[in-house]
């Protein structure tokens, strides 16, 4: 950096900084971005400005990973096809995300990236990176034109999986729809008036009478009116459809398994059940109880941590929730590391835990019971293949179809089967939904 160094460049480098840990450490360690942010202690020491810069930056470069590598490839010159040490290759993906997405000034970008390569042990490579950059700045219009950008910015196996699954063009208009951001989506209580609160927050009212905000609001919730009298909760539109499907619930017990944090045990309380909220984790469970005490429901809840592929109630109940764990790709919007944390080998766990979920929960039922099972993720060996294989080894559990009524405005998400299949482009010109799975299915006496 020439000249003399302002506190601005000081404080935009230990952002960076914070943004360099933060990328590290998430594809190194694979840990989920939002654990590393919760625990980082320079991000959470960042002010406002500059932690919402931060996250932004962390963000976009895993949401545009496989463009801002294709970028870099591009901006090396033929002596140099391998970029080392290894962090390099995570400073030059900081630099480029900023001048290519995120509007950040040339020479700003450019600057502060060679500051950072050298702070971080490559004060040798400075010239190296400053070439990169400028390639990057000067051509990126041309070489973006040219990308196919939901492709590059797609992992190969899940791609593959999408387009076994779906056919080649839904997987397009997949990889293309998780390019953009999530917004943020309310449930609001029975008593509470969505259009009243979609006025109030200047947000739209979707199907189902949820309100959808500008994801930015997401940054001062607890600010926001209604939350601490509990008139609402955070929860995406597809998330909140699975507890609707239980019908009239008042007075009778529902087993919410995997339940926190929350969100489907709150639906179910505020249309009268009686919620048995089952989950492994401590801590999340105690997320949960936090957040019933918000909406004033604790009284109609039970905590239990507890394994749900062994635990049982004491006797069986009228209907069980399994939000079961998944790979989660129907969030990538939401959370654009997935991706770059995940593999095949944990989707085939994933799916023999899911198995053994389904038939504990079956054991809980009484004759007659509902069992709703739900995934957020897009493979059909998580959903659809996943219930015609727990189907096969329980005939009397026999699948009741989903209607339009019951999800008014959401047709299109309803298979052939009375399943529910949400795909992340679904409502696009409202902003999208996150992609989900859903089937109801009866005991029969």
């Amino acid at each position: 950096m020439s000249g003399q160094e302002t506190n601005t460049d000081k404080q935009g480098l230990v952002v960076r900084q914070c943004a360099l840990d933060i990328v590290t450490e998430v594809l190194s360690k694979k840990i989920p971005l939002d654990d590393v942010l919760e625990r980082h202690n320079g991000f959470r020491s960042l002010e406002g400005r500059d932690r919402a810069f931060c996250r932004m930056l962390v963000s976009t470069v895993f949401r545009r990973m496989g463009q801002i590598d294709d970028l870099i490839r591009r901006g090396l010159s033929q002596k140099n096809k391998k970029i080392k040490p290894h962090v390099l290759h995570n400073v030059l993906r900081l630099g480029v995300a900023q001048v290519v997405f995120m509007n950040v000034a040339d020479h700003a970008a450019v600057n502060s990236t060679v500051a950072l390569a050298a702070k971080n042990g490559c004060f040798r490579q400075k010239g190296f990176v400053n070439a990169v950059m400028r390639g990057v700045v000067r051509e990126f219009e041309v070489w973006v034109s040219a990308q196919d950008e939901g492709r590059l910015c797609s992992v190969d196996w899940l791609l593959k999986l999408w387009i076994d699954d779906y056919g080649l063009k839904v997987a397009g208009d997949i990889a293309n729809a998780n390019l953009g951001s999530a917004a943020l989506d309310l449930t609001l209580r029975s008593s509470e008036d969505a259009d009243a609160w979609a006025k109030r927050f200047d947000g739209s009212v979707l199907p189902c009478g949820r309100v959808r905000l500008d994801a930015d609001m997401g940054s001062k919730l607890t600010e926001l009116a209604g939350y601490d009298e509990g008139s609402w909760w955070v929860q995406d539109l597809s998330a909140s459809l699975p507890a609707l499907l239980f019908g009239d619930v008042m007075g009778r017990t529902i087993v919410d398994v995997c339940a926190a944090p929350g969100g489907k045990t709150a639906q179910l309380c505020d249309a009268g059940a009686r919620v048995v909220a089952v989950d492994r984790s401590a801590r999340r469970l105690s997320r949960l109880k936090e957040n019933m005490q918000r909406l004033g429901f604790s009284g109609q809840v039970q905590d239990v941590v507890a394994d749900a592929c062994v635990w049982k109630p004491s006797e069986s109940v009228d209907g069980v929730l399994v939000d079961a764990p998944c790979s989660a790709t129907g969030t990538i919007r939401r959370h654009p590391d997935l991706p770059h944390i995940k593999d095949p080998v944990d989707l085939d766990g994933l799916v023999q835990l899911q198995a053994e979920i389904l038939d504990n929960s079956y054991a809980m039922l009484k004759d007659d019971g509902v069992l709703v099972y739900c995934t957020c993720s897009l493979q059909k060996c998580e959903g659809e293949e996943q219930i015609d294989a727990f189907l096969s080894r329980h005939p009397d559990m026999k699948r009741e179809p989903i209607t339009e009524e019951e999800l008014s405005g959401l047709a299109e998400v309803i298979t052939g089967q009375g399943d529910v299949r949400v795909l992340p482009y679904y409502l696009s010109d409202q902003g999208g939904m996150d992609g989900f799975y859903i089937a109801r299915l009866r005991r029969c006496a």
